[in-house]
């Protein structure tokens, strides 16, 4: 258990240049290992679930260098993979597992697959069923869930698929099994997505049709080795937008956030709240990157509804916070998808920031928030659920809770942001 800190009356200042964007850091060792050659990746994310990746392709035989935030991964391509002496261990990592099962969809030896405690409570089968339909052969415990086993599997079929719910995840899984797969593989959205994958395979020489949410793709050439350079992950960067927008005389700059138009929900959710965030677009060959200036001022509520989640999926905890703090009631639906995370987010941030204080009724698909609450406590413990994302919505919201404020559980940060609490040190 750790003692968390309140800001001084003179509020956070200073430049923060936040880790690497998880979801990227992951794709680009993925395509690294399925590539030929050798791919240099800047600026990966060091955390725990993008290890997990790493180890998993070194347990497949995937040579892999690390030198501080740099990676080289010596790919042989999707053929040369080897059988694994034990288990490939995905931790607490949702977007390993899930990504990975249609990855490794098309290999000839079986790849058992095992999780943390958290991870083994989170469902496989949405992903499991579109594979399985593709020919795809698994394995999972009741309930789908791991630890399971990716079947040894010589063909693949592509399928036409249309998304019951905006998932990067799903889409991704589906679209990496589909280039190993015979004829073409259609992905339909009714809501669009993070495109990463998209944009990587096409950086690596593949070819992917995407239009009017409608994605296509078929057997690919063999991918070639490329540079890539992570961009500042703007789900780690959303937690300084808030403690500077929230808490009374900052002003943070964060450098170079990757600012993909599939990610930048948290800043059109907040403009919509009355933020007037200041974005300085950067030049860049890959992912769009610029760097944001916010200063704190004041928000008022807003309806968020299904449309809008799936651009900010991962910033509902911290959006939430800023909606204790807005002028009027702020409606969060169509967020059934939270449900589902390392943990049920829409229960564990309700009974968190209630904790301090925060008028917040549950609802199933999403939660009210009334704003314009004074967060308070006397001796109050939080805890993260172990959940990265709770443990650092915690961390910002006792910058503005006058008593004493302690946090249980703070190693979840690890997961995509190790360093978050010194991070938040330099501007205090």
């Amino acid at each position: 258990m750790i003692k968390l800190q309140q800001a001084s009356a003179t509020g956070l200042h200073g430049d923060i240049t936040v880790p690497g964007d998880k979801s990227i850091s992951h794709r680009a060792l993925m395509f690294g290992a399925m590539a030929e050659g050798v791919t240099e990746i800047e600026d990966i994310l060091l955390s725990a679930d993008v290890l997990h990746t790493m180890g998993v392709f070194q347990a497949l035989g995937v040579k892999i260098e690390q030198t501080g935030q740099q990676m080289r991964v010596f790919g042989q391509g999707l053929t040369h993979f080897q059988a694994p002496k034990q288990p490939l261990d995905m931790g607490n990592s949702g977007t390993s597992t899930r990504l990975l099962m249609g990855l490794l969809s098309k290999q000839p030896f079986d790849l058992p697959m095992i999780g943390d405690a958290s991870l083994s409570k989170r469902p496989l089968n949405r992903v499991a069923q579109p594979l399985s339909a593709m020919g795809a052969q698994f394995e999972l415990s009741p309930g789908g869930l791991l630890p399971g086993t990716i079947k040894a599997n010589q063909t693949l079929q592509g399928i036409t698929y249309e998304m019951p719910v905006a998932s990067a995840q799903v889409k991704s899984a589906i679209l990496l099994a589909g280039m190993q797969a015979a004829g073409t593989t259609t992905v339909i959205e009714k809501l669009p997505s993070r495109d990463h994958t998209e944009r990587m395979l096409r950086q690596f020489g593949g070819h992917i049709d995407a239009d009017a949410g409608v994605i296509k793709i078929s057997q690919q050439p063999v991918l070639q080795a490329q540079h890539i350079q992570v961009p500042g992950d703007i789900s780690s960067a959303a937690f300084f937008l808030v403690a500077g927008l929230i808490t009374p005389n900052s002003k943070l700059v964060l450098q170079r956030v990757g600012v993909n138009s599939t990610r930048t929900g948290i800043l059109q959710l907040l403009a919509r709240m009355g933020a007037d965030i200041q974005i300085e677009e950067l030049a860049s060959q890959g992912e769009p990157v610029a760097n944001l200036t916010v200063t704190s001022q004041p928000l008022h509520g807003i309806q968020i509804t299904a449309a809008d989640i799936p651009g900010a999926v991962d910033e509902l905890p911290i959006l939430a916070l800023a909606a204790t703090q807005a002028s009027g009631d702020t409606l969060i639906t169509g967020a059934e998808e939270l449900r589902v995370k390392e943990t049920d987010r829409i229960a564990t941030v309700v009974t968190e920031l209630t904790k301090l204080g925060a008028n917040i009724e549950e609802r199933p698909d999403g939660m009210l928030i009334h704003g314009g609450t004074q967060l308070h406590a006397q001796q109050v413990v939080l805890d993260s659920h172990g959940d990265h994302r709770i443990g650092m919505m915690n961390a910002v919201a006792a910058l503005i809770t006058t008593g004493e404020v302690s946090l249980t559980g703070a190693e979840a940060m690890s997961v995509s942001y190790p360093n978050f609490l010194q991070d938040l040190a330099t501007v205090m």
